[in-house]
């Protein structure tokens, strides 16, 4: 799809944007030396491998080997088309896209634009609530009920929080008369159809307006909070809708993103109240999963923006288990979690109101505890330790949950002081946990075989390259660097690379400074509409190549090159010769052998 839009125009593009800010909003990078590292976003790891060069405009992963330029990066992390990239890339940049009239584009533009409608209305009507909370009689109500619980104006502004009329209809005459296909806006999830007689009505009526917006901070959800104690539910929020997706979507995210790269911290808690009163509290890296459990695919997008994460959860059994599944969920895609304690009976929001910011940063965000300190007291509910067997049965709980640690160190931190609580020796604990984890690694090693009783590999390791193929790399690395040096190898080589896949790359890029195009690895693999030699294209640009290359150290690659050339010929030669004396043709093979020696000596020289 990326031949529809003019070279020129992707050039335009690719030169307008940045690779290091556009995977920045997406992972969080570090420079070290030349290149910025991260955590790969396209597999699980704890080990930043994710490189991105913004001297190349290039990124790869060294893991999995996802690599590419920046149009690539959004085709695989959000499964865009080229074209879907290139739009979203030129948004801002005030460059104009052709239209495309196929079929199949046409139908996918129409989702897009349906998709881009929903938004629009969600922001029109995101203005008009806030502007009847703070400007209206109508929403005078509504907005001392919130200054008297404790929002001040400037939060009421900065959550863009709003207020739904008392009607049944208004909204959904209001959105008819701007335009809007009343169908298109029940599939939104602003209103309602009556089955009986298909009339619409407004989903939120007399509430207060809680604007829920995406990463890039458009608004594709409200939660609506009720006035008046005999409506219910209490909190109505959209339903899922193409726009909105509960369990990938983190509230407050777009506003908190740069506060949690500043501060390398995120407090994660369970709904938005929490989040607004800790923003007030002073603590803007907070942040919340919209009342529902954690998913992995959020803990992966926190885990691509910081590694320390603080949770503040309900105190309620329900937040305990909650903060427990979360924090493993967290660990599991490698964060540092560290949980806070609650006061029975009070939710964070609660807190910061009856005690106040201080005591909430000291007492609470300040006091939290490691993952496995919340586990034991997790374990300690409901067990009398003064009782012998719930003692037991205590420590032993404990001891598969400490056996469950990476670190060394950690482990013998919790088994010293279940040593000193219990008065149990040292010993006899690390005893009893190794008995723990042999039983567990039979386990493993059972459920690792196949029903053959092979154990399965879990790990292949990349096997050395040779010489030669070490060589055509870095030969190929200082022809994208460099023209002079791409004409100096085709007088020498042409395209008569050993690796396949290198003479394909050489090839195309020889007609690419031959239409008078600068180097430009970036530029270079928008030209290429194979992935297998995209990625292999990625992977050589980004070795680490001297800067200031020497003739003597190109004639050396080539040179490589060329030997494995004769020593494949010597091996076709040997073998042509040992045929020629099979069939006793003693004329023949006495001609290769002389052909052999040339080539040998060639080989020496």
């Amino acid at each position: 799809m990326g031949n529809r839009i003019p070279e020129e125009t992707i050039e335009k593009i690719r030169q307008s944007v940045d690779i290091v800010d556009v995977i920045s909003e997406y992972v969080q990078l570090k420079k070290q030396g030349r290149n910025y590292f991260g955590l790969c976003p396209f597999h699980g790891e704890n080990t930043p491998s994710f490189s991105v060069s913004a001297e190349k405009q290039l990124f790869q992963c060294f893991g999995c080997g996802a690599g590419g330029n920046v149009f690539s990066f959004l085709m695989d992390l959000k499964g865009y088309s080229f074209i879907e990239a290139a739009t979203t890339l030129a948004e801002g940049k005030d460059i104009e896209l052709p239209a495309d009239r196929t079929p199949s584009s046409q139908s996918n533009n129409k989702h897009q634009n349906e998709m881009s409608i929903m938004i629009e209305a969600h922001d029109l009507l995101k203005k008009f609530y806030h502007h009847l909370l703070v400007n209206t009689k109508e929403g005078q109500e509504a907005l001392d009920y919130l200054l008297n619980r404790g929002f001040t104006k400037e939060i009421i502004e900065q959550f863009e929080i709003g207020y739904s009329l008392d009607s049944w209809d208004y909204i959904s005459k209001f959105l008819h008369k701007r335009g809007y296909s009343l169908e298109l806006m029940e599939k939104a999830g602003l209103l309602v159809k009556k089955e009986d007689t298909g009339s619409f009505l407004d989903r939120f009526r007399n509430r207060i307006m809680f604007p829920i917006w995406d990463y890039q901070g458009k608004t594709i959800a409200f939660s609506g909070r009720i006035l008046t104690s005999n409506q219910e539910p209490k909190y109505l929020n959209s339903p899922e809708t193409p726009i909105f997706n509960k369990s990938k979507t983190l509230y407050n995210f777009h506003q908190a993103r740069m506060h949690i790269r500043k501060k390398e911290q995120v407090i994660l808690f369970e709904g938005f109240a929490d989040v607004i009163s800790a923003t007030k509290a002073g603590f803007p890296y907070s942040i919340a999963s919209m009342g529902t459990s954690l998913t992995e695919e959020q803990a992966k997008l926190i885990r691509r923006n910081v590694e320390s994460v603080i949770l503040c959860y309900d105190s309620d059994q329900a937040g305990i288990d909650a903060a427990l599944r979360a924090s493993k969920i967290l660990s599991d895609v490698g964060c540092y979690v560290r949980i806070s304690l609650m006061p029975e009976g009070l939710d964070p929001d609660d807190y910061i109101k009856k005690y106040g910011s201080e005591k909430f940063k000291n007492d609470v965000i300040g006091a939290s505890i490691t993952q496995m300190a919340f586990k034991m007291q997790y374990l300690r509910r409901g067990k009398n330790l003064q009782d012998e067997g719930e003692r037991m049965r205590y420590i032993e709980e404990v001891l598969k949950e400490i056996g469950a640690l990476d670190k060394a160190v950690e482990r013998e931190h919790y088994l010293q002081q279940i040593s000193s609580e219990f008065s149990v020796s040292l010993e006899a604990l690390k005893e009893q946990q190794a008995q723990f984890n042999k039983s567990e690694f039979k386990k493993k090693d059972n459920s690792d075989r196949n029903r053959n009783n092979i154990p399965r590999r879990t790990n292949v390791q990349k096997s050395l390259k040779p010489a030669f193929h070490n060589a055509e790399r870095y030969l190929i690395a200082h022809m994208l660097r460099d023209k002079d040096i791409a004409y100096k190898v085709q007088s020498e080589l042409q395209s008569e690379f050993n690796i396949e896949e290198h003479q394909a790359i050489v090839t195309y890029l020889y007609a690419y400074y031959e239409e008078g195009n600068e180097p430009d690895p970036s530029a270079f693999l928008q030209r290429l509409n194979d992935e297998r030699l995209s990625r292999a294209v990625t992977d050589i640009a980004m070795l680490l190549i001297n800067e200031e290359t020497t003739d003597t150290e190109i004639r050396d690659y080539i040179k490589q090159v060329l030997k494995h050339q004769k020593l494949s010929m010597l091996k076709e030669k040997d073998l042509e010769k040992q045929q020629a004396e099979r069939e006793k043709d003693f004329l023949k093979a006495a001609t290769i052998a002389n052909e052999i020696i040339q080539i040998k000596k060639v080989l020496n020289n």
